[in-house]
């Protein structure tokens, strides 16, 4: 029977690509080092190889940024991040402590589910692909409804030059009949052992839902900040290369310029000699409407990636055709101000503010707005300030003196080069880095013992199954011993245990016990004694009256009672007789304060001698 559902047709694709690559993984696990590595640079010269190609094939299906950007992001994959790979171990033993004597031997998680957004569809494929494969993973790709064409045209490239390197068949695959059920399925596969999530902030959380680990991305409102000692012109330059690439589909791409206030006539001059274009309020207005549509708080999808003059002539704003970026001044932040928040084009917000300390508020602002932990830049001359805003906004990458854009996914700083980079816990992702292999792979790790352990006996009466009443081995061998003789004075030859916790010179709670329970068990002197309640008689089988019972012995007065003996006589439902020399230690009276276990009785106990009249 043909399945003629989308999603049922869907949903069946994600089993068998899921079981495959299951497959594929548990040979590839076995591969070498040195074969993991050639599989991935063969990979890598095909992606970089067919780099213009997908670049156009990524325009024509979803209409977003332009074909020498997307090669140059596509270039990002296949080259700096092999580059930045290379030598990395990721078979065997990845790490040795010689010091401390321990082992780390990598382990793949499996398969890779990985969701692959339309804004950046064939660079990020690229780039998930190349790092699951250096982990040893296989890796299934969901792409995009918008995009399925040119990211399933990635993975066949790329899993035909895998195969021909010599990995197993299935190791690289991708759903070409994607739906939205069909990537749930995918997430929820039992041979999906991770998930690498980039898209939308729903389908980020329905990662994190799915019941699998994964590693997700947050929205960017980048902000960035211009100090009165940098270098304007390049300053703007960088800003604008930036914010254009690709026509603004990175989430790293600048929202917002803040300029301090000494070089606020400089960087607004700047910006109108290198095709930015200032929108007045009514025009504002017009543009703030076409890219939150409604009362819609995120960037309308059909004016992500265009360029500046196409959003302007659809909201009827007049501009020359050489802006590169269309400019509003701001005052405020929040969702009244709608081009205060991430727009994913060539729009950018514009402040001013009195100095650094102001700065870094209105930045922590912004990404509070909708993209905390995400990216941060600062232009600047002076280190201190550079430090000064790093360590204050709440970003996890801020770059400096470079486009966030280039500085973020690593092509312009030392950065690790990813297309994935999280959030940490202020976006609501489980890491704050760029994503690499070295997340793709647990550590298993092989520890030689450093210290010897101590060898000892618990004593039976230090032992919480000990019965109750039952006396040390050594009161039991003193009652074999003659009554006419002396006892001996106890040798407190064990050495207690130490705590850490105790202050210089002090004994503490351990110290004292320990000390107190060997002299009473030298002594004779019998622990907390239970006394059961009497049960009644009962009658004989066959209706005969059993016969009575030998007169029970006086019940045992305690001499002393810790908290122990009372947890043990309140679980077996037990009494516990207490006289005026008993010594009760302050756990146990707070452990009995809340439970009827003690008897008071006006007895001596046990092992202890009466007072006397002089007393």
């Amino acid at each position: 029977m043909q399945l003629r559902d989308r999603d049922l047709v869907s949903i069946q694709e994600a089993r068998e690509l899921a079981a495959a690559a299951h497959a594929a993984q548990q040979k590839f696990a076995k591969f070498s080092q040195e074969q993991v590595d050639a599989i991935v640079e063969a990979v890598a010269n095909a992606a970089e190889s067919a780099s213009e190609t997908l670049a156009r094939a990524a325009v024509e299906e979803t209409g977003y940024g332009n074909v020498p950007d997307k090669m140059i992001k596509n270039m990002v994959g296949a080259v700096e991040v092999p580059k930045a790979i290379r030598g990395m171990r990721t078979v065997g033993v990845v790490n040795e402590d010689k010091e401390k004597k321990i082992l780390e031997v990598a382990v793949p998680v499996g398969v890779i589910c990985a969701i692959i957004p339309c804004t950046n569809p064939t660079s990020t494929a690229i780039y998930k692909t190349l790092i699951a494969l250096k982990s040893r993973n296989a890796i299934v790709l969901s792409p995009h409804p918008s995009a399925i064409r040119c990211i399933c045209q990635t993975a066949k490239f790329l899993a035909s030059a895998a195969v021909t390197a010599g990995a197993p068949a299935g190791i690289i695959s991708c759903m070409e009949r994607n739906t939205l059920a069909g990537t749930n399925e995918l997430m929820r596969a039992r041979e999906v052992g991770m998930i690498l999530a980039t898209g939308g902030t729903g389908l980020v959380r329905a990662a994190y839902g799915s019941g699998k680990p994964a590693y997700g991305v947050g929205p960017g409102n980048v902000p960035t900040f211009i100090e009165k000692t940098a270098d304007v012109h390049k300053a703007i330059a960088d800003i604008f290369a930036s914010k254009t690439f690709d026509y603004g589909t990175l989430c790293s791409s600048e929202q917002a310029i803040v300029a301090e206030e000494p070089i606020r006539e400089a960087a607004l001059e700047e910006c109108r000699k290198q095709g930015g274009y200032f929108l007045n309020d009514d025009e504002a207005r017009r543009v703030a409407a076409l890219l939150f549509p409604g009362d819609s708080h995120v960037a309308n999808p059909k004016m992500v990636g265009r360029p500046a003059t196409h959003i302007a002539e659809l909201a009827d704003v007049k501009v020359p055709p050489e802006t590169r970026v269309l400019i509003a001044k701001l005052q405020s932040v929040g969702r009244d101000v709608p081009l205060s928040a991430e727009k994913l084009s060539p729009v950018i917000a514009f402040y001013s503010v009195p100095n650094v300390a102001a700065g870094i508020d209105l930045c922590s602002q912004l990404l509070r707005h909708g993209g905390m932990g995400h990216t941060a830049s600062i232009h600047t001359k002076d280190a201190n300030a550079a430090r000064e805003f790093g360590s204050a906004v709440p970003a996890f990458r801020v770059c400096v003196n470079t486009g966030s854009v280039q500085g973020s996914i690593g092509y312009s700083t030392n950065l690790f080069p990813a297309m994935t980079l999280g959030c940490g816990a202020a976006g609501g992702n489980i890491t704050s880095d760029n994503i690499g292999p070295q997340h793709l792979m647990n550590l298993r790790r092989i520890a030689w013992e450093s210290r010897a352990i101590e060898h000892r006996t618990v004593p039976a009466s230090e032992r919480l199954n000990a019965p109750a009443g039952a006396k040390p081995a050594a009161a039991a061998g003193a009652s074999t011993s003659s009554s006419s003789s002396a006892p001996a004075t106890p040798k407190l030859s064990v050495a207690p245990p130490q705590s850490s916790a105790a202050p210089s010179g002090v004994p503490d709670r351990a110290t004292i016990a320990h000390a107190v329970e060997h002299v009473m068990a030298h002594l004779g002197i019998p622990r907390g004694v239970a006394v059961q309640s009497p049960a009644a008689a009962k009658p004989a089988a066959g209706g005969l009256a059993a016969k009575p019972a030998e007169k029970p012995a006086a019940p045992a007065v305690s001499a002393f009672v810790s908290e122990g003996d009372v947890r043990r006589a309140v679980t077996r439902r037990e009494k516990i007789l207490i006289g005026p020399r008993t010594i009760l230690t302050p756990s146990a009276r707070d452990v009995a304060g809340s439970e009827d276990v003690l008897v008071v009785t006006d007895l001596i106990p046990q092992g202890l001698p009466a007072k006397s009249a002089s007393e």
